[in-house]
């Protein structure tokens, strides 16, 4: 498949784009210089703004900071620290000395910290706070290149650990010397220089160093603002790990298009943050979506009675007008009527808890249930699911406000070229793919195949009109002993549109005889279902191993089973007495499931489903 044609007016964005994130980056801030830039949250959860021209100032100061230190172009400085104004600040200085950043995810383990570390000779790490502090310390002995640590809220030694404040006066220090050091960098800066170093979670295996240039940066924002669903008039609430790619477009997208970003890391804070800060747009994880729609879901089943039935008859009519209005025939006056109703008692409400404002959701990262887009969709909630990977800078498809199919992740960005394998494989092509793999040469030539086509991994399938749709990671795909394949992320998303309590589900079956599942809940789910259900102050463990609990979760199973193929079904299941966690290994920090690491750590369960 060709790329996407564009307008002459897109084609103009993108051909003139800025040669480097950190141009782009200054030239918003001539543009838009009194506009708000930024938002964030202070100590007592009073929220405060920063102008573009702000920013620059603050930007410009450490940007001269860090060559005040002795970082010369395209040297790796690495930043290990949650989501917050200053982790963006520390990642457009590094772009602004010509740097380029490593991005360390908080929660990483000390060991793994040093292996990205070591592996990217990163010279200088901003550490978010003690936590990060300390890890980096016990492996001091293995950073023989990190010759300062910079940090947001730790403690400071006067040494090797130096103050946000303290950097910022290193520049101004250089700057009062050399006005022109930080213009001069950014100037000197190419289209191909190394811009960011993202090591992937992975779900196996050790971290992978994906090189991303300016070009691949300044491409995913021009694109997007190409796109024209965005403006400078919108307001963004960002969560997203930024240490993640998904967090990282959405910042190139503000530069190209100068819309305000409030920020706050905090994950529990996500739906609290939403009804004050009244956003128009947010990206998210599918899980996200999934614990919002589990929660307002429980909730109504906890107070059941009228206000159940009202619910229950909404959301028939929700979908019933998500369907007419996606089949793009006219919707009947009749429906139209009921529709009206139905938001008038249970959609507005919905849309209230996210703030009132927003046009649609992003989402991204892993796979969203179909059913649970549509649930949003018929209550007025749009979700625009996207797709993309790391070695595509993030984005690669996504829908439009204009042009979206739930169940595929929509069109390829214009300029992004796509084909599909004789195997299914999507393979990708165009600006934002990746350099290749830090210091895996093989690695590289393995995904990088066929003059610059890359191998995703994923299997696809494009409509006749170029919407994408992913079956499955190739590597998930598995055949039963029947030699029946089976996908087992579909299986796994129709069950989160089935089980308002799901948290995940793991499919198991590979060269067995027919196909079994792990299944986790949701604490909150699971609380609010134990208040309604006469087991208020039990355990979470206590709760899900209850037969009531076996009962509702077998039920579901049921009607899961009901839309599978027969050898798809799940013939036997286990609710684990606790949910997967990042913490625990076996999810990444993008919320995704590290299928062969659970697997591994509950082989015993899954193998005595199989005994007899």
């Amino acid at each position: 498949m060709s790329p996407v044609v564009a307008t002459p007016e897109q084609l103009e964005i993108i051909e003139n784009r800025a040669p480097s994130v950190a141009r782009m980056f200054y030239d918003r801030v001539e543009k838009s210089a009194g506009r708000e830039a930024y938002r964030y949250p202070d100590e007592d959860e009073v929220w405060h703004s920063l102008t573009w021209r702000e920013t620059g100032e603050h930007v410009t100061k450490l940007a001269a900071g860090l060559v005040a230190l002795g970082i010369e172009p395209e040297q790796r400085v690495a930043i290990a620290s949650g989501t917050r104004y200053e982790w963006i600040f520390a990642d457009l200085a590094i772009n602004a000395a010509a740097a380029a950043t490593t991005t360390v995810y908080p929660t990483t383990a000390a060991e793994d910290v040093a292996y990205i570390l070591a592996d990217s000779s990163s010279r200088i790490v901003f550490a978010e706070d003690d936590e990060q502090i300390k890890k980096l310390i016990e492996k001091r002995s293995e950073l023989p290149d990190v010759a300062k640590v910079v940090t947001f809220d730790g403690q400071t030694d006067g040494d090797w650990v130096i103050g946000f404040d303290d950097l910022e006066q290193l520049g101004v220090d250089l700057l009062a010397k050399d006005p022109k050091v930080v213009e001069q960098r950014v100037a000197a800066i190419e289209p191909g220089d190394l811009a960011t170093l993202i090591y992937t979670s992975g779900t196996t295996g050790r971290p992978k160093g994906v090189r991303l240039s300016h070009d691949g940066w300044t491409f995913e924002g021009a694109t997007l603002q190409a796109g024209g669903f965005l403006s400078e008039d919108d307001l963004e609430f960002r969560w997203l790990p930024m240490a993640h790619s998904f967090g990282k477009v959405l910042l190139t997208a503000q530069l190209a298009e100068g819309f305000a970003c409030a920020i706050d890391g905090r994950v529990p804070k996500i739906v609290e943050n939403l009804a004050v800060v009244k956003p128009t747009f947010m990206g998210a994880a599918p899980r996200i979506f999934e614990k919002a729609y589990g929660r307002i879901v429980g909730m109504v089943e906890e107070e059941g009675g009228a206000k159940l039935k009202i619910f229950k008859w909404a959301e028939s009519v929700g979908r019933e007008y998500s369907r007419a209005i996606r089949s793009g025939q006219s919707v009947s006056p009749v429906l139209k009527a009921k529709h009206a109703v139905a938001d008038r008692l249970v959609f507005s409400k919905i849309r209230e808890r996210f703030g009132g404002r927003v046009k649609f959701f992003i989402s991204g990262a892993a796979a969203l249930s179909q059913d649970i887009a549509e649930w949003f969709h018929g209550a007025g909630v749009l979700i625009l699911e996207g797709y993309g990977l790391t070695e595509t800078s993030a984005g690669a498809f996504v829908n439009r406000p204009d042009a979206y199919k739930l169940g595929s992740v929509g069109l390829p960005l214009p300029g992004t070229e796509v084909k599909i394998a004789e195997d299914g494989e999507v393979l990708l092509k165009g600006p934002n793919i990746m350099q290749g793999y830090h210091n895996l040469d093989s690695e590289s030539a393995s995904a990088l195949v066929g003059n610059g086509w890359l191998a995703t991994g994923d299997i696809g399938e494009l409509d006749s009109e170029g919407f994408l749709k992913i079956t499955d990671r190739k590597k998930d795909l598995f055949k039963t002993s029947g030699g029946k394949y089976v996908a087992p992320s579909y299986v796994e998303g129709t069950f989160k549109g089935v089980c308002s309590l799901a948290s995940q589900m793991i499919v198991h079956g590979s060269d067995r005889n027919f196909c079994s599942a792990l299944i986790t809940l949701d604490p909150d789910a699971v609380a609010g279902w134990a208040e309604s259900h006469g087991m208020s102050g039990k355990s979470y463990a206590e709760v899900v191993k209850s037969p009531q609990m076996h009962e509702q979760i077998s039920n579901d199973v049921d009607e899961l089973n009901s839309k599978l193929n027969r050898w798809e079904t799940i013939k036997k299941f286990e609710i684990l007495d606790h949910d997967l966690t990042v913490e625990s290994g076996e999810l990444t920090p993008s919320l995704k499931l590290k299928r062969k690491v659970v697997e591994e750590n509950y082989r015993d369960i899954l193998d005595g489903f199989y005994a007899d």
